[in-house]
């Protein structure tokens, strides 16, 4: 997952757009970028770390014009390389910028045909370069002097029959305009919006709808799975469905961790889906358990917090926030290796000794990954007095890989590989576990927006909805993001920047 923001404005756009990548800073954390647009300059800062640690006064004031895109990258395969940073960059046709959120499938086939067939070379193992460069060549090969909305359609039109997989785009050409595009099948966000200013209209892209709220916008509506929105720098916005056979399949996972719970997506309130999911796994335990000996419920913040208030309420027991966390350290999920993971753990959580102390406590958890995370937090509250420590998951057992832009690891990395819940529950130390049911965390989301038809679920159940995704794939994809491939990246990534410092 990444965040994503494009602004056409009246004026400077670029504390906007910095406002916008605070905003999302929880979808990476790993490096940001901005680029704006003044006329026909474009201005770009870009770099590894914190949003606050990539943008600095002096950048700041550098990156002038009425329109930009901007980016925080959450590493699919673990790179720490400055190069990959978004948005990237192509001359050919205009100039061209476009950040990405999502991964594709046939990213070695279209690489490929891009060296052979559109004379076009990659300089980077990023997917949002080859991303970048198809929309590129399409663009050039539909294009005149000037481009104009049919034409960036069009482009837009042969990216999707060219690539497969998950994307969310916000494009700039260079004097032009901004256009925002969604995948077929929409399984990252995307939304824009509106803003009344005395100067006339402004519009923003972007991947939440909290950015949209926060900054004075109106939500307009979601870009549809296919659609593509055109923003021309003078304020006109034309929107068109450029898929052959859009189907509307979100990522789930979005509602179970992925986003902020204040955002809207797809329609569908994160906040109220978080709440059944609650709901939901309180009636499973009340089903399993219904002399259960539960004292306490105890969110692992923050994402669970939600889900574990009403389960405390249904389940008619206290619910107490018995864990505290840092706000200084970072999603551990997204962290790249499984060492960072271990010591933020203890940085991260504290356990208050008195909610704990004698008590049979269940901990909500939105989902469970690699389990270290987890057995180290059920650690800290029988060493903080807990006489039982219970585990209830938000979502059912992780066993298949993401492969639409999250950074889950191997299968064999999975806790819930190959293994009971019975057999994760003794892995993770708790005297029980109850995991969601797929089909209950699925109608937390359904039927709130009708044009939804299915969610995507791969993570679960491991249908891929996009095709294209066989055994050699995830055995290429295993190779790119177990732990120890991450590590000889960030050896390999650091050799290479002492050579270039000596």
């Amino acid at each position: 997952m990444c965040g994503l923001v494009g602004m056409v404005g009246r004026n400077n756009v670029q504390y906007d757009l910095y406002d916008a990548l605070s905003l999302l800073q929880h979808r990476g954390q790993d490096a940001a970028g901005m680029v704006t647009c003044e006329g026909d300059t474009l201005y770009q800062r870009k770099g590894n770390g914190f949003v606050r640690d990539v943008f600095r006064q002096e950048h700041m004031n550098r990156l002038h014009g009425n329109m930009g895109i901007a980016h925080v990258r959450y590493p699919t395969a673990g790179s720490d390389s400055v190069a990959e940073a978004q948005p990237m960059y192509v001359n050919s046709p205009f100039g061209i910028c476009l950040a990405h959120n999502g991964n594709l499938i046939n990213d070695d086939k279209l690489n490929e045909d891009l060296f052979r067939a559109d004379r076009r070379h990659i300089n980077t193992s990023s997917d949002t370069e080859v991303l970048l460069n198809v929309f590129a060549h399409e663009l050039q090969n539909v294009a005149g002097l000037r481009p104009l909305p049919d034409d960036v359609f069009k482009a837009v039109e042969r990216v999707h029959e060219r690539a497969v997989g998950a994307y969310s785009v916000v494009a700039l050409i260079t004097g032009y305009g901004i256009v925002g595009f969604r995948d077929p099948f929409g399984i990252r966000p995307l939304v824009y919006g509106k803003r009344v200013t005395n100067n006339g209209p402004e519009y923003i892209i972007a991947s939440e709808s909290v950015v949209l709220d926060v900054l004075g916008f109106e939500l307009i509506d979601d870009v549809a799975p296919g659609e593509a929105i055109y923003i021309q720098a003078n304020g006109r916005i034309h929107r068109k469905q450029c898929a052959a056979s859009p189907l509307y399949s979100p990522c789930i996972f979005e509602y179970v961790y992925l986003a902020r719970p204040d955002s809207i997506i797809d329609g569908v309130s994160v906040y109220k889906a978080r709440l059944k999911m609650g709901e939901k796994l309180a009636d499973k335990i009340l089903r399993l358990y219904p002399d259960h000996d539960i004292d306490v419920v105890i969110p692992i913040p923050d994402t669970s917090c939600t889900a574990a208030l009403p389960m405390a309420h249904r389940l008619d027991v206290k619910y107490r926030e018995g864990l505290v966390k840092s706000r200084y350290v970072g999603r551990t999920f997204i962290m790249p290796g499984q060492q960072e993971r271990q010591k933020s753990v203890r940085r991260k959580f504290n356990a208050i000794d008195l909610e704990f102390r004698g008590k049979n406590v269940l901990l909500v958890d939105d989902s469970i990954v690699r389990g270290t995370t987890t057995r180290q937090i059920v650690q800290m509250a029988r060493n903080a007095g807990a006489r039982k420590v219970y585990l209830a998951s938000a979502a059912p057992p992780v066993r298949f890989p993401n492969v639409y832009g999250i950074d889950m690891p191997a299968t064999h990395e999975f806790v819930a590989d190959g293994c009971s819940e019975e057999q994760i529950a003794e892995y993770i130390g708790v005297d029980w576990l109850v995991y969601q049911d797929l089909a209950d965390l699925v109608d937390c989301a359904m039927g709130i927006n009708e044009k939804i038809k299915r969610f995507d679920a791969s993570v679960f159940d491991g249908d891929y909805i996009t095709g294209g995704v066989n055994e050699a794939y995830l055995s290429r994809v295993a190779g790119l993001r177990n732990d120890e491939a991450k590590r000889q990246r960030r050896v390999d990534s650091e050799v290479i920047e002492l050579h270039n410092q000596i």
